[in-house]
């Protein structure tokens, strides 16, 4: 008899981690996602600011599963869910299923405002960080020879949207980067002039982690020359100019865009519920309404917990994904479905150089031994010892020598794209 087909959209940090609970089922597998890698999201920023290499938080999928005979890849891009009829839809090919686990992830949101979504950078992909460090090179390329001050201080002021950890994480990089690397590469620059500017809209940094340290994030900042701007959003940006809406302007040709997520497009070819945020709303046991062998987890589901929608972040895919597995494993051995319940393992997020703060359970750290546990805690979650030891020699190398090496500027992504990939 054919093994029970269970297909995984989306190979992140809930697609992986459903594919390797359900290793020691009765089950076949095929995990789908438009990338052949594994990406670590949470270090997209570092590629961006030129301390890491994409492949050092990449990792080829195949590689993970193999010696899986009950596992297979199928490289494509999800165009419907036909629920009805148990089929998925892609544009490489079809594919039936028994049950379907949908971990497609979000995509940046920028509440709609165009302007700000055709002229701001986002950091979701490999190919968002490579342009980002494209330009942040290219801004001081252009500074370098730039007559006019205040066209060259409006190159030299990089401005990131989003109080969050990506947002807090990208400018402390930043400052990093233009306070401690590049001076060196442009002596003839005045490095006075850079201005690194956070942007949050709420009242404080890093909502969700106490008042204490999220004071402490604010300081760290600014002794980084970060100014923080809180109680400030963003209306407009036309790419020299961010209109604020309390009526104020910022001149600069950089706006990093962390401030907003939403649920993946892969919500709109799915025929089901949904609440806010583009969300697929899911029952307790993490299924869709009336389709109880289709699990949707991460962010791509919209699950209340006292009362409140869960947040947007990796442990929440993760502890969902083993969740959906053991109902799948459940099911099959006839026993009912347990509901889910989301145990908070902690909050991490690195300023820069011996700074970052922590909660684990009740204990709060901030300081150095906060940004040791967020080094070692990032390191173990990467897979492959190779990407481990790399990133592990680049965060030393940087730390001993003010350096870092991956500063290259590559060709335009985009036109890479129009250039060689074709579709068969």
């Amino acid at each position: 008899m054919q093994k029970t087909h269970v297909v995984i959209v989306g190979a992140g940090f809930g697609g992986l981690k459903a594919a390797q609970a359900l290793a020691k089922a009765p089950v076949r597998i095929t995990l789908v996602d438009r990338r052949n890698y594994h990406l670590f999201q949470p270090l997209l920023y570092q590629v961006a600011t030129a301390e890491l290499a994409p492949a050092d938080i990449a990792y080829p999928i195949r590689k993970i599963f193999r010696g899986r005979p009950d596992f297979g890849f199928h490289l494509g891009e999800v165009q419907k869910v036909n629920l009805a009829e148990k089929k998925l839809y892609t544009d490489t090919g079809d594919l039936a299923y028994d049950y379907l686990i949908l971990a497609a992830g979000g995509e940046t949101n920028h509440f709609g405002m165009e302007s700000v979504a055709k002229n701001s950078f986002g950091l979701k992909d490999i190919e968002d960080s490579i342009v980002v460090r494209n330009h942040l090179l290219r801004m001081f390329e252009l500074a370098g020879r730039e007559q006019d001050p205040e066209v060259r201080r409006a190159l030299l002021t990089f401005v990131v949207a989003g109080g969050g950890p990506t947002g807090v994480e990208s400018a402390g990089a930043i400052s990093e980067l233009v306070g401690l690397v590049l001076p060196p590469d442009y002596p003839h620059l005045d490095f006075s002039q850079v201005r690194i500017i956070l942007l949050e809209a709420a009242g404080r940094l890093l909502a969700g982690i106490p008042d204490r340290l999220g004071d402490y994030t604010f300081r760290a900042l600014q002794d980084k020359q970060v100014e923080v701007r809180l109680n400030t959003a963003v209306s407009e940006f036309n790419g020299e100019k961010i209109i604020l809406k309390s009526g104020g302007e910022i001149a600069t040709r950089t706006l990093i865009w962390a401030a907003g997520v939403r649920a993946a497009a892969l919500a709109n070819a799915v025929d089901s519920p949904k609440a806010s945020l583009n969300r697929l709303v899911v029952t307790p046991a993490l299924e869709l309404p009336n389709h109880p062998e289709v699990f949707a987890i991460g962010d791509l589901a919209y699950f209340e917990q006292q009362g409140r929608p869960l947040p947007m972040v990796a442990p929440v895919a993760v502890q969902q994904a083993s969740h959906a597995a053991q109902n799948i494993m459940r099911h099959l051995a006839g026993q009912d479905r347990l509901p889910f319940v989301y145990k908070t393992p902690g909050i991490l997020a690195t300023i820069g150089r011996n700074k970052a703060v922590a909660v684990m359970g009740r204990w709060q750290f901030s300081g150095f031994f906060a940004w040791v546990l967020w080094l070692n805690v990032h390191i173990l979650r990467l897979i492959g010892f190779h990407n481990r030891l790399s990133v592990s020699f680049s965060w030393a190398w940087e730390y001993l020598f003010y350096d870092r090496v991956v500063r290259l500027m590559m060709p335009d992504i985009e036109n890479l794209r129009e250039k060689y990939v074709r579709k068969p």
